[in-house]
Parts: structure tokens; C-alpha cells; sequence
């Protein structure tokens, strides 16, 4: 009987003992719990180590602290040169200067969000032991704002105009000027191309241009009409080859066929002569004269009305007045020649007129050159 209660005694004992400990443990652990909770919240604006952007170890830091660091990581990248090359030109770039910018916030704010994806232990548990979360992040690049407009300002230096064959005049001289091909640069092409640079930090971009093909050429230069006053002499051009060639009038003494580079604007069959001095020369001349091969334009009239004088290549009556210094300013042909040439030179052909009437030539004389 007394064995039993003893027994019940030592089973009270260790029970109360158990709870002691457990009631020990329990305390101590909340303890711990407590502990690690205030030493976390105590580092809760900082970054977990083994934390990185763009390679820059941003672990411990707070938020301001990392935009520092990664600020001046970014700026590596951002003022790194870039050697632009476009025919045969070379320019070196920026990405700062070509508008890029880092999005500094963005990626600390990612860094920063790591510590909201693990419990308050685990946090504490890397920071109480710096044990690395090993994360790394890449820093995020804006788009380059002021890059497209960089590549207009460069396709404006290298683009080369093409140039389209022509004959013409320089210094008074007739020219042949040969096409020649020019040069663009494709700036929607060259805008990616560079994209892609700043993408993958490349040093180096190469952009190439494109040729322009002119839109003239010797083969499709079509006709133009030379008059030599020095020969009296008009030459009929198939692009830079003389097709015909025909003896012409020009002007007398006291009148000028106007040197220059001319355009065929209209053109007349049997073309109605108005009288343009019914004051001085044509007094008594009719006011007008209707057309035909006795008028005093002939059978045709093609009209050069940009050129000072009313000019005119025309035929005439006056087939002995051909090849000599004749006329008020007018080219005139034989009726026969002038009926040739007309519907071989459409509205807007170049009539180039070169050369001046010798300074000896008296009415009705012909160039030294020209035997009548």
C-alpha cells in the first residue's frame, strides 16, 4: 500500500519535471522566434546577400545604397564608345548619348522583392549567416530615345545625290555631264542595326549604304538641240551622239540670239506669224500673216518662250538667208529641214544655244567655217 503511493509520487514528479522542460523549451523558442523576428525587422529595407545587378553586389544595401551602385555600374555601359562607320565616314557614339537610360528603380525594386518571396526565418536565417541567395539580375536598358534621329543626321552626311546625264552649259562651253550613281543609307535598317549594338554592347557597327541609281542616263537622255552661232549650224543629239545636223540663220547685227540653255515649250504646224514690230522693223509688214510655206514662219514653229526675244526655231521663205547672219533673233531653217526636226523634239527638250556671232560678221555674212 505505502509502495503504491510512492510510486505515484515519482510519476507526478516526472510529469511536472517534463512540463518544466517542455514549458523551458516552448519559452525558449519563442524566445529564439522573437529574437529572429526583431532581427530581421530590424535589416528589413535592406537587400539579401548574395544579391547582384548587371554584376554589381548589391547585398546588404538599402534602397538608396544600391541605386548608387548600380548607378555607377550603368554608367560602364552607358559611356562606353561605340564606333560608328557609314561610308567611308566614322563616328563615335554613346549609348548616353544616344539616349539610353538604365532603369536603375526597376531593378532594385526586383532585388528588393526577393525579400518578400521567403519567410521571415529564411531571411534571417541568410542574413544571420550570410549565406548567399545567389541572385542575379540584369539591369534593364530604356530605349534609346534620340537614336533614330541621330541615324537622319547621318544619313544626311554620307547621302550623295545621283547625278543624271545632261548636256549643258559651263562657262559658256557646251558640257557633257555622264550619269553617276549615288548613295543612300537606309535608316530604318541602320536604326536596328544599332538597336542591336546597344542590345548586345557591341563596340563596333558597320552600316552600309546603298547605291542610287540616277534616273538619267546617256541611253535614255533622249534629244537635245545644240545651236552653234559661231557655225550657224544647228546639231540634233541623241543623248552625247549627234544624230543631224542642219545650216541654220541667226541673228543679224543689232539682234541677238540669245546664248543659253533654252526648253522647247509648244510647237505649231503652219504657224500664224503676229507681227512683233509693228513700230520699228515691221512697220510695213502686215500685223499678221497667216501660216504656210510663204509666211514668215514657214511650215513650222517650235517655241522656245522661255528665252529672252521671242525665239523661235522656224522654217522661212527665205531659203538664200539660210547659214548666214540673218534673222531678229530667230533660228531659222529651211522649210524642208524644219518639217525633219519637228516631230523629233517633243515639248520640253533642252535647246542649248553656245557660241556668239563674230565681232566682223555684217549683215547676211556667214561664218568663216560655212561655205555657201
Amino acid at each position: 500500500m505505502a509502495q503504491g503511493k510512492h510510486s505515484r509520487r515519482r510519476r507526478s514528479h516526472a510529469v511536472a519535471i517534463i512540463a518544466i522542460v517542455a514549458a523551458v523549451v516552448v519559452l525558449a523558442a519563442g524566445s529564439a522566434a522573437f529574437a529572429a523576428y526583431r532581427y530581421e525587422q530590424s535589416r528589413a529595407d535592406r537587400i539579401l546577400p548574395g544579391v547582384t545587378v548587371e554584376g554589381v553586389d548589391v547585398g546588404g544595401m538599402t534602397r538608396g545604397e544600391a541605386l548608387r551602385a548600380v548607378r555607377a555600374g550603368a554608367a560602364t555601359h552607358l559611356d562606353s564608345a561605340i564606333t560608328v562607320t557609314v561610308g567611308g565616314k566614322t563616328w563615335t557614339v554613346t549609348p548616353r548619348e544616344l539616349g539610353q537610360k538604365a532603369n536603375l528603380e526597376g531593378a532594385v525594386d526586383r532585388a528588393l522583392a526577393i525579400n518578400a518571396s521567403m519567410s521571415t526565418f529564411e531571411r534571417f536565417w541568410h542574413r544571420f549567416r550570410g549565406e548567399s541567395v545567389d541572385a542575379q539580375l540584369a539591369l534593364r536598358y530604356k530605349r534609346a530615345s534620340r537614336l533614330d534621329g541621330w541615324v537622319v543626321d547621318a544619313a544626311r552626311a554620307v547621302t550623295v545625290k545621283p547625278v543624271n546625264a545632261a548636256i549643258g552649259l559651263a562657262d559658256g562651253e557646251l558640257v557633257m555631264q555622264k550619269s553617276k550613281p549615288g548613295r543612300t543609307l537606309d535608316a530604318a535598317a541602320a536604326s536596328a542595326a544599332l538597336r542591336s549594338a546597344l542590345s548586345q554592347g557591341t563596340s563596333t557597327v558597320d552600316l552600309q549604304t546603298q547605291k542610287v541609281a540616277p534616273k538619267v542616263t546617256s541611253k535614255n537622255l533622249g534629244p537635245t538641240v545644240v545651236v552653234r552661232v559661231d557655225r550657224n549650224v544647228l546639231y540634233l543629239y541623241d543623248g552625247f551622239h549627234v544624230d543631224r545636223t542642219w545650216s541654220v540663220a541667226t541673228a543679224k547685227p543689232g539682234y541677238t540670239t540669245p546664248v543659253g540653255d533654252w526648253i522647247v515649250t509648244r510647237k505649231a504646224v503652219n504657224p500664224t506669224w503676229y507681227n512683233p514690230a509693228l513700230d520699228s522693223w515691221g512697220a510695213d509688214l502686215p500685223a499678221v500673216v497667216p501660216g504656210g510655206p510663204t509666211a514668215p514662219m514657214g511650215t513650222r514653229a517650235i517655241y522656245i518662250d522661255n528665252a529672252p526675244g521671242l525665239i523661235r526655231i522656224h522654217g522661212t521663205p527665205s531659203d538664200d538667208s539660210i547659214g548666214r547672219y540673218a534673222s531678229h533673233g530667230c533660228i531659222r531653217m529651211h522649210n524642208s529641214d524644219v518639217e525633219a526636226l519637228y516631230p523629233l523634239v517633243p515639248v520640253g527638250t533642252h535647246v542649248i544655244i553656245v557660241g556668239y556671232r563674230p565681232s566682223w560678221a555684217q549683215e547676211w555674212d556667214t561664218p568663216a567655217s560655212l561655205d555657201i
